[in-house]
Order: structure tokens, then C-alpha cells, then sequence
């Protein structure tokens, strides 16, 4: 994963941030933890962005940002996501779909991010001796994605998730030997795995009776419809205020307990009051995940943050900060399908795609108000228009498109003519 991410983005602006970013997209699509996620990769992308001139904060941040949306990465979504298909009653794979365009659109966004820092510094692609050949990379390691395309597979068939990772174990065993002697699964490497995976069903196994306990305490105390009462009240019906406190509260617990306790807790309770002010119930329950995923950057208990600032040798507090700021579109995203469920794969295709390209334009706008750059330093007043952009594409309508498209344009040529008329360097020589 991570050879392949340098081979695909080492050679463009930023390149060992952006590879980064994809090594941690990549392993998110088979990882449920950012933790994890942020360990395995951040081991070798981290230094590798120190090395490029990033500081040992934004190198770590960007690391935790990216690892903590492969919570949220079809295929592999976590245990929360498997929950979530029993909650609503459909099947995983549905839950896949749905999260496939937010989950693009937050890794979009942090690249975005690397893009604009590296711009900004006057930074460029890796050395060429440092690019592997991408064609060499999948040649001697293309029966390593055969398992996911397994799972891919199976799931869109309407395979139930168990049937489809038992499957894509049996392939991947298979698989491994097709390529190099070292990846290849030997019977003490399937014995270890199992146990492995054992331990890790325990968790999950764990979680689910947990959260039938919950969902029953919840429904004989009637503490679910009271406490959908408190939301509603306390917004006064409105919804806007009803998403900040669900968001506040899915944060809070998030930083609590882990993700699928947190998920189990705010959807019974949140959930149904969010449902009950015509949220529907797929994007009620992926706004409570997203929230509760995004603790990990959040300070001042932020896991993944404290994982990769570890990695990087890095302030914990400085470097969960700027994860934060990096991890922007997370805490807009949201809010984007609450609004428009046509990000969540539901609707004619036009309109999906038209929404997509809406939500595009806020992510641009967001990545590049906070980096405070576009195509050249951002003036307060081109910054504060371009950090306008998101908060006015939440809920998308004809003239806040065009105004979005003219605000994102019209800032370009302003600041392509800045640059033509005095020749603005970037900010060279200094780390990022």
C-alpha cells in the first residue's frame, strides 16, 4: 500500500504528504482502526514527510487525520458498521454504498490540505530515486488486492459480511502465494492470524451484546423517547441546533469509550430524536459515526493523534490541534448529507453527481481557507471568502452553487493576476 501510494502521488507537489494520505486511505479500505491505521503506516510515512521537509506536527497530524477516516472507508468500515446494518435492518453493503462519497470526499479534503501547505511552502515532488515504478509495484504485488476485491465482490452480490470475509480469507490465504516467498501465508502465519482474528471477534462479539443490553435498557426505561424529547425541546425544533448538540454529544462520548460503544449509545438515543425532525435514519446513524470516528483527532483525548505524534516525536497537543484543523471536512461532511442524501447514493445519478460536484467545491474552498493559500497567499478578505464556501454549500440550492463556483473562481483569477503582476514567490525555505 504504501509503495503504491508513492508511486502514484510521490512525483506531485506535496508528494510525501499525499502519499501519506492514500498509504492511510488504502489501509483504512481493510482496517477498522485509526489507531492501527496510524501505527502501520505512520511508521514509514512519517519519516518519510520529515524527510521531505515537513514538521514532525503537521506530519504526525496529517497521519492521524488520514487514518482516522478509515473508520469510515468502504469496504471495512469497523464493527460500528455492522451494528448499524443490524440497527436499520439492511444489509452491510448498503451501508457501504452510502458511505463511499463522504468518506471520498474527507480524503479528498486532506489531500487538499497537503496540496495547499506544500504550495504554499514552496514545496515539490519526491526525488526520483525515491519513486518505485507503480507498474513494477502492482506487478509483484496485485494478488494482494485480490481479497478486497473479493469482499467488494461478494458484498454487491448481496453476500451477507460474514460470507464475504470468510471468502476473501480463503482467497487471500491462496493469493499470498502467488507472489513474493516472504508475504506468502504459511500454516504457523494462518494459525497466528487466526488467533489474531479470534481475539479481535471477542471485541466485536463484545460490542453487540453490549449493545443489545443497551437497546433494551433503552427501551423498557423509556429512556429513548425521553431523552428524544430533551433534543427536540432543547433545539427548539430546529433542526441545525438539534445536529450541533447530537455532534457535541457524539464528540464527548467518542472521546469516552471506543467508536462502537459510542455509536451504539448516541444512535439509540440521538438518533431517533434527529429521525423524528425528518432526518432519515440512514443519515441520522452515519452522523452519529462520523462525529463519534472523529474523537481520534479531537483533543484533548485524540488516540489516533497521540499514536502517530509518537511516531513523529512531536508535541501531542500541537499536533492533535493541526489533525484537527487538517481533519476540517469531517465536521462538515456531515452536515452535507443531512442535507442531501443525494451524497449518500440515493437519487438519480445526475443529481448525485451534481451534489457531489456541489460538495467538491466546499471541500476546495474549506482546504484551502484553512491552509490560507490557493495559488498564492490568501488575503484575510480572499480567505474569509473561501471559508464562507462550505458553510454555505451544507444545504446546496441553484444560487449557492453558482455563487460557490463564482466565489471559488473569481479568487483564482484574482490572485492569478497577483501573481503575474509581482511575481509573489512561494514561501520558500520554510518547513511546513
Amino acid at each position: 500500500f504504501i509503495d503504491l501510494a508513492v508511486a502514484l502521488t510521490g512525483r506531485s507537489q506535496g508528494g510525501s504528504g499525499k502519499a501519506a494520505v492514500v498509504a492511510s486511505l488504502l489501509m483504512g479500505m481493510v482496517s477498522g482502526s485509526s489507531v492501527a491505521n496510524a501505527v502501520t503506516t505512520g511508521a514509514f510515512t512519517i519519516p518519510l514527510m520529515k524527510s521531505s521537509g515537513y514538521k514532525p506536527n503537521f506530519a504526525g497530524a496529517v497521519v492521524a487525520a488520514a487514518s482516522t477516516g478509515g473508520q469510515v472507508m468502504p469496504p471495512v468500515m469497523g464493527a460500528a458498521a455492522l451494528i448499524m446494518a443490524q440497527f436499520l435492518g439492511i444489509s452491510y453493503w448498503d451501508i457501504v454504498v452510502a458511505a463511499a462519497i463522504p468518506a471520498t470526499l474527507y480524503f479528498i479534503s486532506i489531500i487538499a490540505m497537503v496540496h495547499f501547505r506544500a504550495g504554499k511552502r514552496g514545496m515539490k515532488g519526491l526525488p526520483s530515486d525515491q519513486i518505485p515504478n507503480a507498474r513494477k509495484v502492482l506487478k509483484e504485488g496485485w494478488n494482494l488486492l485480490i481479497p478486497i476485491i473479493t469482499l467488494v465482490v461478494f458484498l454487491s452480490l448481496g453476500y451477507s459480511a460474514v460470507k464475504a470475509v470468510f471468502w476473501s480469507i480463503v482467497l487471500m490465504i491462496g493469493a499470498s502465494w502467488l507472489g513474493k516467498k516472504e508475504n506468502r501465508m504459511t500454516p504457523k502465519k494462518v494459525l497466528f492470524a487466526l488467533i489474531d482474528g479470534g481475539i479481535g471477534a471477542v471485541e466485536v462479539a463484545a460490542a453487540c451484546a453490549c449493545s443489545g443490553i443497551v437497546i433494551g435498557v433503552i427501551g423498557i426505561t423509556g429512556i429513548g423517547l425521553a431523552f428524544s424529547s430533551f433534543v427536540i425541546s432543547l433545539s427548539q425544533g430546529i433542526l441545525p441546533l438539534a445536529l450541533i448538540l447530537t455532534m457535541i454529544g457524539s464528540i464527548i462520548l467518542g472521546m469516552g469509550v471506543p467508536t462502537t460503544a459510542q455509536y451504539i449509545i448516541t444512535s439509540t438515543l440521538a438518533a431517533p430524536a434527529l429521525y423524528q425532525m425528518g432526518v432519515p435514519l440512514m443519515s441520522a446513524h452515519l452522523f452519529c459515526l462520523y462525529f463519534g470516528v472523529l474523537a481520534d483527532v479531537t483533543p484533548p483525548v485524540a488516540l489516533a493523534t497521540y499514536a502517530a505524534a509518537g511516531i513523529a516525536k512531536s508535541n501531542v497537543l500541537k499536533t492533535g490541534f493541526t489533525a484537527l484543523a487538517t481533519a476540517a471536512a469531517g465536521f462538515i461532511v456531515p452536515y452535507m448529507f443531512i442535507y442531501n442524501s443525494h451524497l449518500l447514493f440515493q437519487g438519480s445519478i445526475i443529481n448525485i453527481v451534481l451534489s457531489t460536484g456541489s460538495a467538491l467545491m466546499a471541500i476546495i474552498g474549506l482546504s484551502a481557507g484553512v491552509q490560507g493559500y490557493y495559488i498564492a497567499p490568501l488575503s484575510i478578505v480572499e480567505r474569509a471568502l473561501l471559508l464562507a464556501v462550505p458553510f454555505m454549500l451544507i444545504d446546496p440550492r441553484l444560487v449557492t452553487d453558482i455563487l460557490g463556483l463564482v466565489i471559488l473562481v473569481g479568487v483564482y483569477f484574482l490572485q492569478k493576476r497577483k501573481v503575474q503582476g509581482n511575481q509573489i514567490p512561494p514561501e520558500t525555505n520554510v518547513h511546513p
